[in-house]
């Protein structure tokens, strides 16, 4: 006699078929997790996503309370005290006019993070809604727009930005630090969203071969319910490793044309600003470039940590 039909003696004949019972944690029956939460619980075990999101978190807090960590005001000038080092008074010293270090590093960390965090968003949302769309259609329509991110992809950034830059600075002699910012984020975007739509694209191009998608058409789906309820869950993966890494890409992009002299500036603060006014002391007074250079390091190198990560937990070859 086998097993079954032993226990079929003790408890009696089956009503239907055995089905196995589902995982339990407490009690509770454990769904399965998608792509999101495989990744999510994956995140949680890397020492490296930790710190980056620790760091991160820092970061924006100080972005977003940058009084709770100094009273001083970052535009506050004494020339008695210019170019002082680091001391009691002053953390972080003094610069060339005078003004605390420190406190211009603290409230720098705002312009500069929201130059990153708006420029990222332009980015992946422009590009990302052109590539998923070019993807998608294929066709003429993916020549046309392939064709058009060329034209920016082409542009050296550096000299993109400059010849936006200047006519932009061309139009207003003193300009407010709302455009200013507004300038500098709009062209960060311009310069750097046929990337994302590459990116996109090749995600929308993959996902549209899936049984879903030609589930989806059989089924008489609109083409803007497609894309948005099938495939765009599906494409994101990419574009936000993508953006991730990005961000941190953005702030030193900032920086450097901050450096140039054709990014932000005075009545503005930022990391970057703060390197531009320091590029003729660094001999005499290095630390005039030291800290808010260590600032920007430290949120770059965070921000490309965190995407490696996430990378990571979304790659299904690491699994």
């Amino acid at each position: 006699m086998t097993d079954q039909s032993a226990a079929s003696l003790v408890t009696g004949p089956a009503v239907g078929p055995e089905e196995p019972a589902p995982p339990t944690t407490g009690g509770k029956s454990q769904k399965p997790r998608g792509l999101w939460g495989d990744a999510w619980l994956d995140l949680r075990r890397r020492p490296l996503f930790i710190a980056a999101s620790l760091i991160i978190l820092v970061l924006l807090f100080i972005a977003a309370f940058p009084g709770v960590f100094t009273s001083v005001d970052p535009s506050w000038t004494n020339l008695a005290k210019s170019r002082q080092p680091p001391s009691a008074e002053a953390w972080f010293g003094y610069d060339n006019l005078g003004r605390d270090i420190f406190a211009r590093a603290i409230y720098g960390t705002r312009a500069s993070i929201a130059v990153g965090v708006l420029s990222t968003l332009l980015t992946v949302l422009f590009g990302g809604a052109v590539g998923i769309i070019a993807g998608f259609f294929g066709g003429w329509v993916d020549n046309l727009l392939s064709r058009f991110s060329e034209i920016f992809l082409g542009l050296p950034f550096v000299l993109g930005a400059i010849v936006i830059l200047t006519t932009f600075n061309a139009e207003v002699a003193i300009p407010s630090a709302t455009r200013i910012v507004a300038q500098v984020v709009l062209t960060i975007a311009v310069l750097s969203w046929p990337i994302s739509m590459r990116i996109m694209r090749s995600a929308a191009i993959s996902a549209k071969q899936q049984d879903y998608v030609k589930a989806a058409r059989a089924l008489g789906a609109s083409a803007p319910r497609i894309i948005l309820r099938h495939m765009l869950p599906n494409c994101l993966a990419p574009v936000l490793v993508y953006s991730t890494i990005a961000l941190g890409g953005f702030i030193g992009a900032e920086a450097t044309l901050s450096f140039l002299g054709i990014g932000l500036r005075d009545p503005v603060v930022s990391w970057g600003v703060m390197i531009a006014e320091s590029r003729f002391y660094i001999q005499a007074a290095p630390h005039l470039l030291f800290f808010p250079a260590g600032f920007l390091v430290i949120t770059v190198l965070a921000f490309v940590m965190l995407g490696d990560a996430v990378r990571d937990a979304l790659d299904p070859k690491q699994k």
